[in-house]
This record gives C-alpha cells, sequence and structure tokens, in this order.
C-alpha cells in the first residue's frame, strides 16, 4: 500500500427534505453568495424556489447566476467571477449536477487570482486561495460534491481540462436529497451511472500492491451500481435505491476509496477530448472509452482483471484460464450499459472515425506525451483504444 494523506472536510447532508436546512447552514459561513445553477430543470422542479425560501428565511442576501451548460464552459466562469467581484460575494451555493459545481467551484478560484482562471487548467498555476462553495445535488455522477476537482471547458479551441485542489475546492458541506433524483430522465439516470464506475474503475485498476481492502471497497461500489442502477430504471419513485446510488456516487469521488493506491486516468483524459470536440455527456464517453481501453491493456494484469470480472461481475473463476475470465468480465460490463441505454461505440453515439488521428494527436501533444499509469499509452495506444471503440 502506497502512503497517503487522508482529509475530506465536506460535511454531507443526506436525507429526505433536507435541502430545507440549505439556509440555515449558508448562513454559518456567508450573508450574502451567488447562487449558481444550471438551465432551469432546478427551477422548473420547484427546487430553486425551495432553496431561494430558505436563504430568505436565514437572512442570507443572494446574486443569481444560471445557464451553466453539460461540460460547464469558461466564458460563463468569467461571467461568475466578474458578478463576484463586483458585488462583493465571497461564497458560491451550486445548485444542480457535476458541471454546476464543476463551475462554482473554478469560479471560487478564479475570485482571488489577478490572471486568467484558465491559468489554473492548463498548468500554469496552481489555486493558493478560494472562495467557500457549497452546493444542493440534484444528479448522482459527477462526485463533484466532496471532491477538489473540477473540470471546465474552453471554447476556444474546443479544450477541455480538469484541476483538482483539494486544499481549497472541497465544498464546505453538500446537501443530498435522493429524491431530488427522482425527476431525471433514464438517460440521463444511466449516464450517471456510468460516470460513478468510471470514477472507482479509474482507481481500481492500479499497479499498486498490497490494497485488498481498498480493492473490496471499490468491487462492493461497483457492485451495487450495477444492482441499483436497474432498480432506479424500473421504478423511478424508488427513494431506497436512488439513495444508494447517489451515495455511491460520492464515495466513488471522496478520495476514500483511492487511499494507498494510485490511479490510472487515461479514459478520462481520452472522453475529455471526445466531448471537448462533440459536446457529448462525460458518462456517455466513459461508457464508450472504458471497455475499449479495457481490450487494450487488460493483459498488463489478467490477474486483477479477473479478480474483477469474478468478484463485480460473477464470472466463475478458472485459475487456468484468467484471460477468459477477464474477457467475460469485459462482455458482461459492456452487456450492462447496453442493457441499461447507454452506447458503447463511438458510431451508437453518432460519432464518426474522421477525427481519431486529430483526437490522439491533441492528447499526446503529437507524441510528446502520454497518459495513463496502469499502462502508460502514446499516441498510438490512443489511436488503437479509438479504434477499438468504434
Amino acid at each position: 500500500m502506497d502512503s497517503f494523506v487522508f482529509q475530506n472536510a465536506t460535511k454531507i447532508i443526506f436525507g429526505r427534505d433536507s435541502e430545507a436546512k440549505v439556509g440555515a447552514e449558508t448562513a454559518l459561513h456567508a450573508k450574502k453568495v451567488l447562487l449558481h445553477s444550471g438551465m432551469g430543470s432546478a427551477k422548473r422542479s420547484g427546487l430553486l424556489d425551495r432553496v431561494i425560501a430558505s436563504l430568505r428565511a436565514a437572512g442570507v442576501e443572494f446574486v443569481e447566476l444560471a445557464g451553466v451548460q453539460p461540460n460547464p464552459r469558461l466564458s460563463k466562469v468569467h461571467d461568475g467571477i466578474r458578478i463576484c467581484r463586483e458585488q462583493k460575494i465571497d461564497f458560491i451555493l451550486a445548485v444542480g449536477g457535476g458541471s454546476v459545481i464543476d463551475s462554482a467551484k473554478a469560479i471560487a478560484a478564479g475570485v482571488p487570482y489577478e490572471g486568467d482562471v484558465w491559468d489554473f487548467y492548463c498548468g500554469k498555476a496552481h489555486p493558493k486561495s478560494a472562495l467557500k462553495v457549497a452546493c444542493v445535488l440534484t444528479i448522482p455522477a459527477a462526485g463533484s460534491e466532496s471532491s477538489g476537482s473540477t473540470v471546465i471547458t474552453k471554447e476556444e479551441g474546443q479544450l477541455k481540462h480538469g484541476l483538482t485542489c483539494d486544499d481549497y475546492l472541497r465544498p464546505v458541506f453538500s446537501i443530498m436529497n435522493p429524491a431530488l433524483t427522482a425527476t431525471l430522465s433514464v438517460k440521463d439516470t444511466a449516464i450517471g451511472a456510468a460516470d460513478i464506475m468510471s470514477h472507482v474503475m479509474e482507481r481500481y485498476f492500479t499497479n499498486s500492491t498490497a490494497v485488498d481492502y481498498s480493492d473490496r471497497l471499490c468491487e462492493a461500489t461497483m457492485r451495487s451500481v450495477a444492482y441499483n442502477l436497474p432498480r432506479v430504471l424500473a421504478a423511478p419513485q424508488d427513494y431506497d435505491a436512488r439513495a444508494e446510488l447517489m451515495w455511491t456516487g460520492t464515495n466513488a469521488h471522496s478520495d476514500l476509496i483511492g487511499m494507498g493506491r494510485g490511479g490510472d486516468w487515461a479514459s478520462h483524459e481520452i472522453e475529455h477530448e471526445l466531448s471537448a470536440l462533440y459536446d457529448i455527456a462525460h458518462g456517455t464517453g466513459l461508457a464508450i472509452v472504458f471497455p475499449a481501453w479495457m481490450k487494450h491493456v487488460y493483459r498488463h494484469d489478467i490477474q486483477r482483471f479477473a479478480r474483477w470480472a469474478n468478484r463485480v461481475w460473477d464470472v466463475e473463476a478458472d485459475f487456468g484460464n484468467p484471460e477468459a475470465v477477464a474477457l467475460e468480465g469485459i462482455r458482461r460490463f459492456e452487456a450492462f450499459y447496453t442493457r441499461n441505454g447507454l452506447p458503447v461505440r463511438l458510431s451508437e453515439a453518432g460519432i464518426g472515425a474522421d477525427r481519431l488521428d486529430e483526437i490522439a494527436a491533441r492528447l499526446s501533444q503529437n507524441g510528446q506525451r502520454s497518459v495513463g499509469n496502469f499502462v502508460k499509452l502514446d499516441q498510438a495506444a490512443i489511436r488503437a483504444i479509438l479504434e477499438l471503440a468504434r
């Protein structure tokens, strides 16, 4: 097991009607906030009005900034930074899913910074301070509600980059009411589950040794998603199944299951290129990329893939032929996604093969860098994975 420091300061307020507590909780930190939200679903559902009523009852002033899109845009972040500076706001409350929370974190990092906030996302600088962020979560998916990570898309150049800053960007509190997710479409629910699974698998496939405890945490989380997603899709009002899915989403990306082990993250980087160019949902892209990545790298550690197939997908162990077990696990994984309405090929998402060379070149910086840690992937390997995903 690798050495590590674990600290996650996000306060989780979980349960029915928990959004009613947002005003009192926010008042502990600020008297004036930026109320950040998405494209209107929180308003249409009545959630935003309930949040506003709670803020007013607690004496918290707010300035609204709505309109965050999936794959949140840098231009909206710039709008938020300007508003916070002009209105002297030092706290951001995000109401929505991962895109809204990621946008809020970017604004929080950008307000005290003298340069362009994009510097943080392209590696030119790292935050030394940030405004406080909190959220009311509406979509179990990205895990941004208790992580220090944020991903932003820069429209110019179609660039999508991530930033991790655990010291300043973890939300101070996150309100999570599983009932709020009952308004999600079947498609969006499944996309969120693919995001959750991917966060676990990026950590599970590791070269670190002596990690049995966190292996089993990862396996239990994946099994829970595999069990509860069909339950939610079959009965959208099933609160208990939605609660299970929401809590797995948080723990998939809170860092707990990744302690003591190195992660991979190549599939995320490949997907960022896809969603930057084609504006597909992050979970959709991950559902396509991950099976292809597995087919390319599984021989690097067949025993780990065979164990994953046995413990997560119930493939019968065959110690004489672990490769067959591993491949059957990948097949069952793909079939799980397909059964639940997710694409597992680029063509199923309407993406052609005309830009695969461009994607591999962009991600590898024309062969100057590799991605991933479980297996280092050069430009040719990235291209090969994209070919498997066709």
